[in-house]
């Protein structure tokens, strides 16, 4: 290799270097920049989604907070309801209290056999068409809401009588049986009395649930 060739290839080196060194930097400045851009537009399109978001639920807030109350505390045929609480005179918000605790305003069957919304065993149908002297009861009846709560109803007004008036002793014999209710204390049982965990539990439930629709349903339920 000649000497001028050699300087013109130690020359050119450098340039060729510092050409690549100014690609690269050039390159991370672009990538810089997308990424910017990318951040921006991703920080300006969550704004105008929550924004947007915000909007929707302000102008449905009527209908959005209809569905959270139907999810969480549901009240369908509250026609029937008011209807049997005037006629059996048993209050409305503890009738549809049950109606939740028991079956959630569902028809369905147990695995006990109770049937539709007030979950009615076959037995308790027989006792309450024995006191009310009905004789056409067949048990497909209690699927239809409006003999299923009539049926209900009627039983629970009787379960009230039957222990003077003592709403814990009548929800504690509807969940269960009369005979346990009698054995704890009847007429005078509390909360307290109650031998069954699961019973004890249901009562409160029932309360409790009684009085959210009292103060969430009180014109449906014919409360105001």
């Amino acid at each position: 290799m000649s000497p001028g060739t050699s300087v013109r290839s130690a020359r050119s080196r450098p340039n060729r270097s510092r050409s690549r060194s100014d690609k690269r930097r050039t390159a991370r400045t672009t990538d810089r920049r997308r990424s910017r851009r990318r951040r921006r537009a991703m920080v300006v399109g969550g704004t105008l989604i929550v924004g947007a978001l915000g909007g929707f639920l302000i102008a449905n807030s009527d209908r959005f907070q209809r569905t959270l109350q139907e999810v969480t505390l549901p009240l369908r045929h509250e026609d029937i309801i008011r209807q049997q609480a005037r006629e059996k005179d048993v209050p409305a918000d503890l009738i549809a209290a049950v109606i939740y605790a028991e079956s959630r305003f569902r028809d369905q069957t147990s695995d006990a056999g109770a049937r539709g919304l007030m979950q009615i065993t076959p037995a308790t149908a027989g006792v309450i068409e024995k006191l009310s002297g009905g004789q056409t009861f067949k048990f497909e009846d209690l699927a239809d809401p409006d003999i299923n709560i009539r049926y209900g109803t009627f039983y629970l007004d009787y379960l009230i009588e039957k222990f003077d008036g003592n709403m814990v002793a009548a929800l504690a014999a509807y969940n269960a049986g009369e005979t346990n209710v009698a054995a704890w204390g009847g007429g005078d049982l509390g909360v307290d009395d109650i031998q069954f965990p699961e019973t004890r539990d249901y009562v409160d439930n029932v309360l409790d649930k009684r009085d959210e629709y009292t103060q969430r349903y009180p014109h449906e339920l014919g409360l105001d």
